[in-house]
């Protein structure tokens, strides 16, 4: 629907034209950078296309994508609390609601929900922020950029581009699922996939993937081994690459689309599905249709089908007219799909019975026929920016037990490398081509603040079509960690107004020190809690990215070794050291585990590191008492002079 909406909750003039942040869409990641530039101090102006704000959350994507079952970071933490909540205080504890809504115990049960509730959840979480304007049913058109600034960002309603506004802002943030403000930015940005060779990734380019129940080779057995060992869900089977076929040449294919349907099984809130004017039942029994999210609250089911691989393709950088066409051809056929389930007799009497129980959800969509405003943009551009995320980030690399190190990591990224079809066709009993999903493989790994950054320009900032590569890209683009990286992005976007400076010029420190103290997990470990206080947590977040950890286990409450104090001594006073010093860090860290070493007594850190931040002990035996790693990380902290 077109329309045009204003929703101004801190000031009597409705619409202003100058903010200290402009968020581009009101997709979860970028009410979690506006939710919290806003709590942090600064004016916001939200930008949403459409009427309803939470993109696919709010829009029938009906799950929690993440294999990470703890506390996160405080956004997305408050949300996911509070659309449980919503179920308990409306239906009860012992309701099938509240029980649909609650993490099962494997698989993507990680807590359900209805879009509506989602919808409302998120919308009053911006509403209750009076720093935040609110605009709806416009777009962006044109930015205005004064060398490395942009100054001046073009608005026009969705429909109408006879309908202007300008807006100043000192800082920008792209939080749109198609990257929209990249190419109005003059900034460089990537659409589809690299080939094998660019990155040397394993899997980049053109791939056939063949699905195998057991590992292919004694390697990836070994990397499931230590998979296994990880508080994550795990997910069964693995893939293997299917040659000569696989070439890995990279193209500009981006993987499928489709709408994140709700449908229902109640009667009084279920309607029928009309037969549509254009039905080609042969060309709708040759597509997918059994990815369902199930049960979601009150008797409704996510239907993550079907996708139209091709079509799909010009929608990316298309104009609105274009993408529109193309969101209303995979909508005809997910109506004609489920028609066709419902009634073909080609379809088993099992199959017609179970469709044929449901139809469109009465109570969602109301006001746009029942289907949901937004499609499910799975990849669209991706920024190049000042650090591109690879499939490399996410491995193991030889003889390691942790993804590589980034000291100005900003969040993490657990999810496995995960892409839908690129182009259609298989090669024998593969998968479509494109698809992929490597379960085993892929390593929790952090997201470094630069990938957020383009080289061009200083003050844009871009939490969801991070710079990453198209395979990389698989394991990065789920809501949660949208959420983690939108709100790290607001915390940057407060301290870069509190230090005078632009986005770029944020003391990457500075940021890392607050995410950790706000308890932000921006990097993953099996036994850190940041919903609690731990002797060393805070301090565990920020040197993980230094490479203080060999692997994921971070044993706060281990003694440490005199051998070990020295190590991490040696680079704690470091700001930020660069990647390949983390790296290097790493294997000089597992050395020193490995070594025959004396547990650290406060004497010996005093002797070795100097004066200790530790009141001054009254029983001279104190003296002898050994220091937990924990306890020796918040000695390093508290040594920082950042």
């Amino acid at each position: 629907m077109w329309g045009v909406a204003v929703s101004s909750l801190s000031a009597s003039d409705p619409i202003k034209t100058e903010y200290d942040l402009v968020v581009v869409e009101a997709t979860p990641g970028g009410i979690a950078t506006a939710v919290r530039a806003a709590r942090e101090g600064l004016s916001v102006l939200l930008l949403n296309r459409t009427q309803h704000l939470g993109g696919i959350l709010a829009n029938g994507l009906g799950v929690w994508d993440t294999q990470y079952e703890g506390k996160r970071s405080p956004i997305y933490d408050e949300v996911r609390r509070s659309i449980m909540e919503h179920y308990r205080t409306t239906y009860g504890e012992k309701s099938p609601q509240y029980q649909a809504a609650q993490p099962g115990k494997s698989g993507h049960t990680n807590g359900r929900f209805e879009a509506r509730v989602a919808e409302r959840i998120l919308t009053e979480l911006v509403h209750r922020e009076p720093n935040i304007t609110v605009l709806k049913g416009f777009v962006p058109v044109k930015l205005e950029r004064e060398g490395r600034l942009l100054t001046k960002l073009h608005l026009a309603a969705w429909g109408q581009p006879d309908t202007p506004l300008e807006i100043q802002a000192a800082s920008y943030a792209d939080c749109s699922y198609e990257g929209d403000l990249l190419p109005l930015a003059g900034v460089e940005y990537r659409v589809g996939r690299e080939s094998r060779d660019e990155y040397q990734e394993p899997h980049a380019g053109r791939i056939y993937m063949q699905a195998s129940k057991t590992p292919p080779d004694e390697a990836t057995a070994q990397m499931a081994e230590k998979h296994d060992r990880l508080n994550l869900r795990q997910f069964p089977g693995f893939q293997i690459i299917v040659k000569p076929e696989s070439t890995g040449e990279g193209d500009s294919n981006v993987q499928a689309f489709n709408y994140r349907t709700t449908l229902t099984s109640d009667p009084a809130n279920r309607l029928p599905v009309e037969k549509p004017a254009d039905y080609d039942p042969e060309f709708l029994k040759t597509l997918e249709f059994g990815s369902i999210v199930s049960p979601l609250p009150n008797q409704k089911i996510g239907w993550n089908r079907p996708q139209l691989i091709g079509p799909h393709q010009a929608y990316v950088e298309g104009d609105w007219k274009t993408r529109r066409q193309v969101m209303d051809q995979h909508w005809n056929a997910t109506m004609g799909l489920l028609y066709f389930l419902q009634n073909d007799p080609s379809v088993t009497p099992e199959r017609r019975k179970f469709f044929g129980a449901y139809g469109l959800a009465k109570d969602e969509f109301v006001d746009n026929g029942h289907r949901p405003h937004e499609f499910y943009v799975r990849e669209a551009r991706r920024l190049r920016g000042r650090y591109v995320i690879t499939q490399h980030d996410f491995m193991l690399k030889l003889g390691a037990d942790r993804a590589p190190a980034h000291a100005d990591s900003i969040a993490f990224a657990e999810w496995y490398m995960d892409t839908h079809a690129c182009t259609p066709g298989k090669v024998g009993t593969s998968l479509d081509e494109g698809k992929m999903m490597l379960h085993h493989e892929t390593f929790p790994a952090q997201v470094p603040y630069r990938a957020l950054l383009p080289s061009e320009v200083d003050n844009l900032i871009v939490p969801v079509c991070v710079s990453s590569t198209h395979v990389a890209w698989g394991a990065i683009r789920l809501e949660p960690i949208w959420m983690q990286i939108g709100e790290s992005a607001g915390y940057a976007c407060a301290l870069a107004k509190q230090t005078e400076t632009t986005l770029a010029g944020v003391e990457t420190i500075h940021l890392v020190r607050k995410l950790a103290e706000s308890r932000s997990m921006i990097s993953f470990f099996n036994d850190v809690d940041v919903s609690r206080a731990q002797d060393g947590g805070t301090a565990a977040l920020i040197f993980a990215g230094r490479g203080f950890f060999p692997g994921y286990d971070a044993k706060l409450g281990a003694p440490a070794t005199e051998a070990l104090a020295k190590v991490w001594l040696t680079e704690a006073l470091v700001p930020i050291p660069e990647d390949a010093v983390a790296e290097q860090m790493k294997q000089r860290v597992q050395e020193a585990e490995m070594m025959e070493s004396p547990p650290l007594t406060r004497e010996a850190w005093e002797r070795i590191g100097g004066p200790s931040s530790m009141p001054t002990p009254t029983n001279p035996q104190t003296a002898l008492d050994v220091l937990s790693r924990g306890d020796l990380l918040d000695e390093l902290l508290a040594r920082m002079r950042w």
